[in-house]
Protein backbone atom coordinates (compact mmCIF):
# COMPACT_ATOMS: atom_id res chain seq x y z
CA UNK A 1 0.00 0.00 0.00
CA UNK A 2 1.25 3.58 -0.89
CA UNK A 3 1.67 5.48 2.48
CA UNK A 4 3.05 9.12 0.46
CA UNK A 5 1.02 11.81 -1.81
CA UNK A 6 2.40 14.37 -3.69
CA UNK A 7 1.13 17.92 -3.18
CA UNK A 8 0.98 20.68 -6.17
CA UNK A 9 0.69 24.05 -6.04
CA UNK A 10 -2.40 25.64 -8.00
CA UNK A 11 0.76 26.30 -11.29
CA UNK A 12 1.88 22.63 -10.39
CA UNK A 13 5.13 22.90 -8.53
CA UNK A 14 5.96 20.03 -6.00
CA UNK A 15 5.13 21.87 -2.44
CA UNK A 16 5.36 18.50 -0.02
CA UNK A 17 5.05 15.11 0.42
CA UNK A 18 1.93 13.66 2.78
CA UNK A 19 0.26 11.16 4.35
CA UNK A 20 -2.53 9.67 2.34
CA UNK A 21 -4.64 10.00 4.97
CA UNK A 22 -3.61 14.17 4.99
CA UNK A 23 -4.42 13.85 0.86
CA UNK A 24 -8.15 12.13 1.84
CA UNK A 25 -9.12 14.70 3.99
CA UNK A 26 -8.40 17.62 1.73
CA UNK A 27 -10.36 15.42 -1.09
CA UNK A 28 -13.24 15.15 1.05
CA UNK A 29 -13.11 19.00 2.11
CA UNK A 30 -12.50 20.17 -1.54
CA UNK A 31 -9.53 22.11 -1.44
CA UNK A 32 -7.78 19.62 -3.87
CA UNK A 33 -8.15 18.05 -6.99
CA UNK A 34 -6.59 14.23 -7.68
CA UNK A 35 -4.30 14.68 -10.51
CA UNK A 36 -3.44 10.75 -10.53
CA UNK A 37 -4.20 7.81 -8.06
CA UNK A 38 -2.53 4.66 -6.91
CA UNK A 39 -4.13 1.15 -7.74
CA UNK A 40 -5.03 0.75 -4.16
CA UNK A 41 -8.30 1.58 -2.55
CA UNK A 42 -9.78 3.22 0.19
CA UNK A 43 -13.68 2.20 1.43
CA UNK A 44 -15.74 3.42 3.87
CA UNK A 45 -19.70 2.50 4.31
CA UNK A 46 -20.84 5.29 1.75
CA UNK A 47 -17.70 5.66 -0.27
CA UNK A 48 -14.63 4.45 -2.32
CA UNK A 49 -12.07 6.05 -3.63
CA UNK A 50 -8.61 5.33 -5.32
CA UNK A 51 -5.54 6.45 -2.93
CA UNK A 52 -4.47 9.62 -4.28
CA UNK A 53 -0.86 9.35 -5.56
CA UNK A 54 -0.23 13.60 -6.80
CA UNK A 55 -2.91 16.34 -5.88
CA UNK A 56 -2.91 19.83 -7.34
CA UNK A 57 -4.47 22.72 -4.46
CA UNK A 58 -7.09 24.53 -5.79
CA UNK A 59 -5.60 27.81 -4.54
CA UNK A 60 -3.17 28.65 -2.65
CA UNK A 61 -3.91 29.68 1.48
CA UNK A 62 -4.40 33.14 2.14
CA UNK A 63 -0.82 34.17 4.74
CA UNK A 64 -1.84 34.06 8.40
CA UNK A 65 -3.10 37.59 9.06
CA UNK A 66 0.00 37.16 11.98
CA UNK A 67 2.84 36.87 9.67
CA UNK A 68 5.22 34.30 8.87
CA UNK A 69 5.88 31.52 11.45
CA UNK A 70 8.87 31.65 13.29
CA UNK A 71 10.66 28.61 13.21
CA UNK A 72 14.47 27.64 12.87
CA UNK A 73 13.70 25.71 8.97
CA UNK A 74 12.68 29.80 8.53
CA UNK A 75 15.33 31.43 10.24
CA UNK A 76 17.75 29.67 8.10
CA UNK A 77 16.01 30.46 4.98
CA UNK A 78 15.66 33.95 5.95
CA UNK A 79 19.38 33.96 6.12
CA UNK A 80 20.19 32.26 3.26
CA UNK A 81 21.70 29.34 4.81
CA UNK A 82 24.34 31.51 5.88
CA UNK A 83 26.11 31.76 8.92
CA UNK A 84 25.74 35.14 9.94
CA UNK A 85 28.87 35.82 11.56
CA UNK A 86 31.25 34.34 9.51
CA UNK A 87 29.52 34.13 6.10
CA UNK A 88 29.89 31.18 4.71
CA UNK A 89 26.86 28.68 3.87
CA UNK A 90 26.31 25.46 4.81
CA UNK A 91 24.37 22.47 4.67
CA UNK A 92 21.44 22.03 7.11
CA UNK A 93 23.08 19.77 8.70
CA UNK A 94 26.17 21.95 10.00
CA UNK A 95 23.38 24.76 11.06
CA UNK A 96 22.09 26.14 14.18
CA UNK A 97 21.03 29.07 15.43
CA UNK A 98 22.00 31.51 17.38
CA UNK A 99 20.28 34.02 20.12
CA UNK A 100 22.36 37.75 19.37
CA UNK A 101 21.33 38.64 23.07
CA UNK A 102 21.40 35.56 25.06
CA UNK A 103 18.33 34.30 26.39
CA UNK A 104 20.78 34.80 30.04
CA UNK A 105 20.78 38.38 29.62
CA UNK A 106 16.62 38.53 28.69
CA UNK A 107 17.40 37.71 25.08
CA UNK A 108 13.75 36.03 23.49
CA UNK A 109 13.97 33.35 21.06
CA UNK A 110 11.89 35.26 18.28
CA UNK A 111 12.60 36.74 14.22
CA UNK A 112 14.72 40.01 15.80
CA UNK A 113 17.14 37.50 18.19
CA UNK A 114 17.82 34.61 16.15
CA UNK A 115 20.41 34.28 12.92
CA UNK A 116 21.61 31.06 11.53
CA UNK A 117 25.20 30.51 12.60
CA UNK A 118 27.78 27.60 11.96
CA UNK A 119 28.51 25.41 14.45
CA UNK A 120 31.82 26.60 15.13
CA UNK A 121 30.62 30.17 15.52
CA UNK A 122 28.21 29.77 17.39
CA UNK A 123 30.06 27.47 20.04
CA UNK A 124 32.98 30.42 19.99
CA UNK A 125 30.16 32.80 20.65
CA UNK A 126 28.79 30.52 23.30
CA UNK A 127 26.80 32.44 26.19
CA UNK A 128 28.45 35.61 25.30
CA UNK A 129 26.73 39.24 23.98
CA UNK A 130 28.22 40.58 20.51
CA UNK A 131 30.15 42.73 22.17
CA UNK A 132 32.10 40.63 25.26
CA UNK A 133 32.37 37.77 22.32
CA UNK A 134 33.39 40.42 19.32
CA UNK A 135 31.36 38.60 17.18
CA UNK A 136 28.35 40.58 15.35
CA UNK A 137 25.66 39.33 13.01
CA UNK A 138 26.58 40.60 9.46
CA UNK A 139 22.50 41.53 8.68
CA UNK A 140 20.17 42.89 11.55
CA UNK A 141 17.35 40.07 12.21
CA UNK A 142 14.42 41.20 11.31
CA UNK A 143 10.93 39.70 11.01
CA UNK A 144 10.72 38.58 6.96
CA UNK A 145 7.50 39.71 5.08
CA UNK A 146 7.67 36.72 3.07
CA UNK A 147 9.74 33.85 2.15
CA UNK A 148 10.34 32.06 -1.29
CA UNK A 149 8.78 28.87 -1.62
CA UNK A 150 10.41 25.73 -0.97
CA UNK A 151 10.30 22.58 -3.23
CA UNK A 152 10.91 19.63 -1.53
CA UNK A 153 13.87 17.27 -2.54
CA UNK A 154 12.87 14.05 -4.30
CA UNK A 155 14.90 11.81 -5.88
CA UNK A 156 13.03 10.51 -9.22
CA UNK A 157 15.51 7.17 -8.98
CA UNK A 158 12.68 6.42 -5.58
CA UNK A 159 10.28 8.04 -6.08
CA UNK A 160 6.90 6.37 -7.09
CA UNK A 161 6.59 5.86 -10.79
CA UNK A 162 3.08 8.13 -10.38
CA UNK A 163 4.91 11.34 -9.78
CA UNK A 164 7.34 11.35 -12.57
CA UNK A 165 5.67 12.97 -14.76
CA UNK A 166 5.97 16.05 -11.43
CA UNK A 167 9.36 15.62 -10.06
CA UNK A 168 11.53 14.63 -13.37
CA UNK A 169 13.25 18.12 -13.53
CA UNK A 170 14.07 18.57 -9.78
CA UNK A 171 16.79 16.94 -9.17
Amino acid sequence: MHTRTLLLSPWYVPVKVLRWQDAVKMRYEGTIDVLVEYDDEIASPSVTWKMPAVIRLRRMPRAQQRGLRFSRANVYQRDGYRCQYCGHKFPLNALSYDHVVPRAAGGTTSWTNIVTACKACNSRKANHSCDDAGMWPLTTPRVPRSLPMQTPVIDPRTAPEEWLGFVRDLA
